[in-house]
């Protein structure tokens, strides 16, 4: 049994480390079906479960000092990578599309909390599952956070999230082909869409892996200190807000220009992963099937608002399924959509994705509030 505090955030790091080393070092084809959020959440959860970490005041402290310090942090560096410029050159269907999608997806939340009686447990939990599917797994945290998400429920959302992103990647895929076909029935003309060039962040002076974690720190303890001496509204809440903006702010300036933001942001992104699975304890999974259904069902309104709006606006099949993949799936998987149509397009769902880490906490955070109010 671990009770030195040091020796579990120790034990969660090496966790952490190991599944992402075995994420860039290895082509495991499993990692496509369970990515290492969700093998550190589950593995953290397994220890947890069978009383590896001590339940101990000093360890209480390490896990809410760790995860109070790193979320605002993590937020900071994810968006500092946000480039409005280059959304803009996406064009009007493109970005007509995008938003459609996040509008699409908003419905579908709302509606299925409606459909399925939400209680406050539920409409919090599929609160942070709109941070995910807007944005990705950190956004997830973020809004998870902010609505004050159960260790318990991070779990059935994972398992939500997992399933229903696999579905989905493979059913988009499968549309492919039948582009010409949806493209006429809709009366889509043939566009030409402009490649983007991602790579304006030049290499030279390496990776400001230190320089980056000093800022995002101090931003940390920024956010914290104004989240502190405001009382009308939630600290983590409050906090999680500031550090978004703080980091889209911080888009604007030279900052964007240091190499390795990304790297940083997604490491600790895995260190919060492994916090919350070390605390997450499960009674059962007996509740995760209504979970997965519900989830299933958001994606079903999706795919019918999707489609009317496709008709309507005559929006081909391409710009309507990236732009799903990009909320939904994130960075990970809208690229190998993008370049299932073709090779030169990969950027446009890079970008797409991108942009969704500034879309989901706030959007996360908005359509979780309105599922709380309708809830039961």
């Amino acid at each position: 049994m671990i009770s030195s505090p040091l020796f579990y955030l120790l034990s969660l790091v090496f966790i952490a480390t190991f599944f992402t080393l075995l994420e860039k070092k290895t082509k495991l084809k499993f990692l496509d079906y369970l990515p290492p959020v969700v093998l550190i959440y589950a593995l953290s959860m397994i220890l947890a479960g069978n009383g590896v970490f001590e339940v101990n005041e000093s360890i209480n402290g390490a896990y809410t000092l760790a995860k109070t310090n790193l979320l605002p942090a993590m937020l900071f560096l994810m968006l500092l990578k946000i480039d409005f410029s280059h959304f803009l050159k996406l064009g009007k269907n493109l970005i007509l599309a995008y938003v459609l999608t996040v509008l699409s997806l908003a419905v579908g939340f709302i509606s299925v909390s409606i459909l399925f009686h939400f209680n406050h447990a539920m409409a919090v939990a599929f609160g942070a599952l709109v941070g995910s599917w807007f944005g990705g797994t950190a956004n997830m945290i973020a809004v998870g956070s902010a609505l004050g998400v159960t260790q318990e429920a991070y779990g059935y959302i994972l398992v939500v999230d997992s399933v229903n992103y696999t579905f989905w990647v493979m059913f988009l895929l499968f549309l492919v082909p039948f582009a010409p076909i949806f493209d006429k029935f809709v009366g889509a003309s043939k566009r030409e869409i402009g490649t983007l060039n991602m790579q304006d962040q030049p290499n030279k002076g390496g990776k400001k892996y230190l320089l980056l974690s000093l800022i995002a720190f101090t931003a940390s303890l920024l956010t914290q200190e104004i989240a502190y001496h405001v009382e009308f509204i939630n600290a983590t809440t409050l906090s999680v807000v500031l550090a978004s903006s703080f980091g889209v702010l911080g888009s604007f300036t030279k900052l964007r220009s240091l190499n390795g933001s990304s790297e940083v942001a997604s490491f600790m992104l895995y260190i919060l992963i492994a916090l919350i699975g070390s605390k997450a304890v499960f009674e059962s999974f007996s509740a995760v099937g209504i979970y997965v259904f519900a989830g299933f069902m958001v994606l079903v309104i999706h795919a019918i608002f999707m489609v009317v709006s496709a008709k309507i606006f005559k929006l081909d099949l391409f710009s309507i399924t990236v732009a799903s993949l990009a909320n939904i799936g994130g960075v990970a998987s809208a690229p190998i959509l993008a370049a299932a149509y073709n090779k030169s397009l990969v950027s446009v769902g890079v970008l797409m994705a991108v942009m969704g880490y500034l879309i989901g906490t706030f959007g996360g955070i908005l359509i979780g509030n309105i599922m709380i109010g309708l809830a039961h």
